[in-house]
């Protein structure tokens, strides 16, 4: 019979080996955690780690100095900072994310003569890392890093209409519902009944919430796991999404979520 340990849990850093930097190996994984935990306390991440909390505290104020690490002053959180997303964004260029994408984010402009994007998230964010644009005259652009809200963006509802509710929930309670536009989903009831529609119908849509006489479509990608890592959309001049075309284009986008799912190995 096994017996059961007493006390603070047994830290997988406390054994020091010739292949391993013990301070920076703990950096990594309170980074990790970080980007796992959507925000989380200090004690959190001393307890869940199981590294001493001065050493905690030293390692996120190190972090924060780089920009990979952020704190918000009123709750006391810590999540992952921008560099952290430049770190990532070098990776997206030699994963097969980008690769797999751009075929089909082509094609899906041609079917719907609209620009087709490319985003992902960074905290209560969505960060454009991909385009296509469409030969019309008028048309949406978003440089690569441009940033939007993701309560007032249709890739940013794509992706929070796809997570499990307890993400979905702390992440809304550290986001800040700006209302941008008169059409803006700027309260927590009118957001959430949004997002369950999303998740119903499987794409979003976003008309004139961010910017005025623009619309957007969008639609969640998932990896292996299951995990939302992306979303893809088309954006244009609201003129152009008139009713009875969008959930033509919504089907579209769908579908080329799937098909970007399917092509970096998730189920589609």
């Amino acid at each position: 019979m096994q017996t059961r340990s007493r006390g603070r849990p047994k830290s997988a850093f406390t054994e020091p080996t010739t292949s391993t930097m013990q301070a920076l190996d703990r950096a990594l994984a309170v980074l990790t955690h970080l980007a796992q935990s959507e925000g989380a306390t200090l004690s959190d991440i001393s307890a869940a780690l199981a590294i001493p909390a001065p050493t905690t505290h030293r390692i996120l104020t190190t972090l924060q100095g780089r920009g990979y690490a952020a704190m918000n002053e009123a709750s006391q959180t810590w999540s992952v900072g921008i560099e952290a997303y430049r770190t990532g964004a070098s990776y997206l260029k030699r994963t097969n994310l980008l690769d797999v994408s751009r075929p089909v984010m082509r094609r899906l402009m041609e079917m719907t003569g609209e620009t087709a994007n490319l985003a992902v998230q960074d905290g209560t964010e969505v960060v454009f890392v991909g385009q296509v644009e469409t030969l019309n005259p008028i048309r949406a652009f978003f440089n690569p890093g441009t940033r939007t809200a993701m309560h007032a963006s249709g890739t940013g509802k794509a992706i929070l209409a796809s997570l499990d509710p307890a993400r979905l929930r702390g992440l809304l309670g550290r986001a800040e519902l700006t209302a941008f536009t008169d059409r803006t989903l700027s309260s927590a009831a009118a957001l959430q009944a949004d997002l369950d529609l999303t998740r119903e119908r499987g794409w979003s849509f976003d008309r004139e919430e961010r910017f005025g006489g623009m619309s957007c479509i969008g639609a969640a990608i998932r990896d292996a796991r299951g995990e939302v890592v992306a979303g893809v959309s088309i954006s244009g001049p609201s003129i152009r999404f008139s009713e009875g075309r969008i959930e033509a284009f919504g089907r579209l986008v769908a579908e080329a979520a799937s098909e970007i799912s399917r092509g970096i190995g998730g189920a589609g």
